[in-house]
């Protein structure tokens, strides 16, 4: 759990502009995803916490208001895919409030300002704070000439082609009263009900599913097509306005009013309250009504009803004075653990899920909920057949918050997390730094066969050409190939299948030829690249490299690695006396041959193909020890000849400048390396020049 932070006021005045300046990043990186790419990467109660410190540093140290990047700025710069709008009143956003006591204190500033004396009524409107996507429309003469979204609160996009798609949403006002210009405001949102009939059919189609309404709504708005917006089931409901040359009502709950007479769909949940305890009783009442609405909502808006007080009370920094949002909590829930499922993703981490008596939270129904890692489940010591308490902050995954322990039922044995893989029975191994336990069966394991398959026949490894990732789907799902070495019985299986591969959609006769040709030429294949491809995990090109050069075998390396199971063997000293491998390779190394699946896979692989051991290193050349970097255009040869040059002459060859480095081999284009080399004092020399020292020049 992390420590609390320290109060505002307790920071020097250095520590609170390093917090706000970090925190101003932050929150600007949050912005750009949740009003830009329609991808929001932490909860709204988290982004709501951000923004509270921020508030909270600069209120401490009221110097750093100079310092304020995020001043005047709402949401986030608008897309480059769209053409611009410029908002003739800004679009801005509200303040938040979270409790009762701060409902209160925002009424009495609101009376402070205005000196109102506390016995006379302050009207105030109370509306659901729909969670959607903020939009403007712009009505002349009745007629809807441009839409925008919200941007940045100065420029939006333009996505009038889109709006007109929306059939809730007027072409026309034709109520003889309606301003000659009127922009109204309001919120583009998806039903729930909408929502999970789209991703039903965005699934059946095998087309990506939407994370939530809000995600949904805000990217079918934003298509580029309006085409695909006009098949997505949008609405809106319109609560606010930007420019209007006359306005026909002096309050807010009349402006709406008169919205919902010109054809605009309004919130028939807005009402109008004198005094805090009213405010509260229709938070309470709509918060109560959160579950069973048909839209997604996360508050109330407050705003003070008469719009002479609101010109009065103006704007401070990127909000009104005059309105502010009242949050609802996280949302939770409590319901039966039925049981723990462990999901094996592609790289072979093991992730437990909850899986749970369905129960509705927030006007969801959950059934699963992320448990993180088996470390997770011990610190809040969850136990099938608990009750346990749910948390739905915003609309993300749920989290299981912990065991209610009154509840835990006799007998309730803590959770014992597997060390074998449940996808294919391998041994799950765990390293000391890491919280993740991943399957060893690399070679086998069916949850990452797709993906290892690719790194198999990729360029650094095999490289089949012609076998792409595209082609190892394709074959993986027709079962064609489910093992590295099936790659190399595939020519003889077709010859005996009914179903030739040639016959198949998307292959023809040259292109099956070609692909058993390149199969064909990779029956012989460097020591090096046989054990990169077997992926085993902290085993790169250059650790693969060294591994070849000083077992010469791959039955070497394979005897080698099966003694030292025992970390105290003489096996064990050998593999860490490589320079290069310290103890955690040497454990990944370990780890992967003592799993016999993935030896017999390594057996069946050496009876299809060559492993040729790496050409003897030159002990007395020009280069033997020293290390090399190349830069910039090599035009003799390529970057792989010249790394390979460079190893058999005894030399190490790095990806960038340090220290270490003895040698920088320059062509046209080299940049930051080359600089970095001359200030160093490292000898810099061109291509010709390498080959010379090779002696290989001529």
């Amino acid at each position: 759990m992390s420590e609390p932070l320290p109060a505002p006021e307790t920071l020097t005045l250095p520590e609170a502009a390093a917090e706000f300046a970090a925190l101003a990043e932050e929150i600007a990186g949050h912005d750009r995803r949740y009003h830009q790419e329609d991808a929001p990467s932490i909860t709204d109660a988290a982004y709501d916490a951000l923004r509270r410190r921020y508030v909270a540093l600069q209120a401490a140290h009221p110097s750093l208001a100079a310092r304020d990047p995020l001043a005047s700025r709402v949401g986030a710069r608008p897309s480059e895919k769209f053409a611009k709008v410029r908002h003739r009143v800004a679009m801005l956003s509200l303040g938040n409030v979270f409790s009762d006591e701060e409902v209160q204190e925002f009424v009495e500033r609101v009376r402070r300002f205005l000196d109102w004396p506390a016995e006379t009524p302050l009207p105030v409107t109370a509306e659901p704070k729909i969670d959607g996507l903020s939009c403007a429309l712009r009505y002349e003469a009745g007629q809807l000439v441009v839409a925008a979204t919200r941007g940045d609160g100065e420029e939006g996009e333009d996505v009038t082609a889109n709006v007109r798609t929306i059939a809730e949403i007027p072409q026309v006002i034709a109520d003889a009263d309606v301003p000659a210009v009127l922009e109204v405001r309001g919120e583009v949102y998806m039903t729930k009900a909408d929502f999970a009939a789209m991703n039903a059919r965005q699934e059946a189609e095998g087309k990506p599913v939407f994370a939530n309404p809000r995600n949904a709504a805000a990217g079918s708005l934003r298509q580029l097509d309006p085409k695909i917006t006009a098949t997505r089931p949008l609405r809106f409901f319109a609560y606010a306005w930007g420019e209007v040359s006359a306005l026909p009502a002096g309050s807010q709950f009349g402006m709406v009013a008169a919205f919902a007479r010109y054809g605009l769909p309004t919130n028939p949940l807005m009402r109008r309250c004198d005094s805090v305890a009213a405010m509260l009783e229709q938070f309470r009442a709509i918060e109560a009504q959160r579950a069973a609405l048909p839209y997604d909502i996360d508050g109330v808006v407050y705003k003070v009803d008469d719009l002479d007080l609101q010109r009065r009370l103006g704007f401070v920094s990127r909000a009104p004075r005059w309105a502010t949002a009242h949050k609802f909590p996280a949302e939770k829930a409590t319901t039966l653990l039925l049981g723990i499922d462990i999901q094996v993703g592609r790289t072979g981490a093991l992730t437990p899920v909850a899986k749970l008596q369905p129960v509705t939270v927030g006007g969801v129904v959950v059934a699963n909920a992320t448990l993180h890692n088996e470390d997770e489940i011990a610190r809040k010591d969850v136990r099938i057949g608990d009750t346990v308490m749910l948390q739905r902050a915003g609309d993300v995954i749920p989290q299981v918050l912990g065991p209610v322990l009154e509840q835990r039922p006799a007998g309730a044995a803590p959770y014992a997390f597997p060390d074998v893989c449940p996808a294919c029975g391998s041994h799950a191994v765990r390293e000391a730094d890491e919280v993740v336990r991943r399957c060893t069966g690399g070679l086998i394991c069916p949850a990452q066969a797709v993906e290892r398959l690719k790194h198999f026949a990729s360029r650094n490894a095999f490289d089949i050409e012609g076998l792409g990732d595209k082609q190892i789907e394709v074959f993986y799902r027709d079962g064609l190939i489910a093992r590295p070495q099936d790659i190399f019985t595939l020519e003889a299986r077709d010859t005996r299948s009914l179903k030739k591969l040639k016959d198949r959609e998307g292959f023809g006769e040259t292109s099956v030829r070609n692909l058993f040709a390149a199969i064909a030429e990779r029956r012989s294949v460097a020591l090096h690249r046989f054990v990169f491809a077997l992926g085993i995990r902290h085993v790169g090109e250059t650790t693969a490299r060294l591994l070849a050069r000083h077992f010469g075998s791959v039955e070497a390396l394979r005897d080698t690695a099966v003694a030292a199971a025992d970390p105290a063997s003489p096996a064990f000293a050998d593999l860490t006396a490589i320079e290069g491998i310290g103890p955690v390779v040497a454990g990944a190394i370990v780890a992967f041959f003592g799993e016999p699946h993935n030896l017999d896979v390594i057996a069946a692989l050496l009876a299809e193909v060559v492993a040729q051991p790496p050409e003897a290193v030159a002990s007395s050349s020009p280069v033997a020890g020293r290390t090399v970097v190349f830069t910039g255009s090599l035009e003799k040869m390529t970057r792989e000849e010249a790394k390979a040059m460079a190893e058999r002459l005894g030399a190490k060859v790095a990806s960038s400048v340090s220290k270490k480095t003895s040698l920088v081999v320059a062509g046209p284009g080299a940049g930051s390396k080359l600089t970095q080399a001359q200030a160093l004092g490292i000898e810099v020399i061109d291509e010709d020049a390498w080959l010379v020292l090779a002696g290989t020049a001529g």
